[in-house]
């Protein structure tokens, strides 16, 4: 189990795969929080940690860049084809296979900036302690966020995340990774744990909305735009209130 539960972190991270299938990975969906726990942990210490001595925006930088190598970029390459193909007109297999180029259009570029500059912004309006609960707190809803979308959605395509949305019908397994969110939300972010957690909900949703509608459900990339949208908005919401 242990061997199951590590290749999950693997999945998610740079740390070594142990070459699980997908369909392993996808049984352990439900605890993608737990890896946003250990992510957050880490990132959102050497955030606080060189918060003490070093200007907020270059912290921000260093931060936004560590969270970029920890993860390996996957989820920033699926918010670049997710706009690739949002911005295609046509059908929906046109869309499909917009998001399957290896190159990265207008769309994705301009997504991406856009997205990092926000986290940079957002990470150096931040002060004191409360930037490693923004970081910890954004990173858990960011991973629950998936689980939700895969749990809700269907497959646009058959592929990687046809196990996972599978597998996720399972509502216990729902119900687990929502436990597991919510805690720490509310017991470290009180107020604005909750307020987090409503906004991210709303854009999880709408983003599984407009992605069944322009491309018959969700993808890999999908799941992986979303991770990255919601931890924005997460922020995002930390440096406004």
């Amino acid at each position: 189990m242990l061997r199951e539960i590590g290749s999950v972190f693997s999945f998610l991270t740079i740390l070594p795969s142990n070459n699980a299938s997908l369909e392993t990975i996808a049984r352990y969906m439900y605890i993608f929080p737990i890896v946003g726990i250990a992510i957050g942990l880490a990132i959102g210490g050497i955030g606080f940690g060189l918060s003490l001595f070093l200007e907020p925006l270059i912290v921000a930088l260093l931060v936004v860049a560590s969270l970029a190598l920890i993860t390996g970029i996957h989820h920033i390459d699926g918010l670049a084809d997710f706009a690739d193909g949002l911005m295609v007109k046509g059908t929906k297999e046109k869309k499909l296979q917009a998001m399957k180029d290896v190159s990265t259009g207008s769309a994705g570029i301009v997504a991406v900036v856009l997205c990092l500059v926000g986290a940079i912004i957002s990470l150096s309006l931040i002060r004191g302690f409360e930037i490693f609960y923004a970081i910890l707190l954004s990173e858990i809803f960011a991973k629950f966020s998936m689980v939700l979308q895969a749990s809700l959605g269907r497959s646009a395509a058959v592929g990687s995340n046809s196990p996972f949305v599978q597998i996720m019908k399972d509502r216990k397994r729902l119900l687990a990774a929502f436990a597991i969110t919510i805690v720490p939300l509310i017991v470290l972010g009180g107020t604005t744990g909750l307020v987090v957690f409503g906004v991210g909900i709303t854009i999880t949703l709408f983003i599984l909305a407009i992605s069944t509608r322009g491309f018959g459900g969700i993808t890999g990339d999908i799941l992986g735009a979303t991770n990255e949208l919601t931890r924005l908005s997460s922020l995002l919401i930390f440096a406004s209130l």
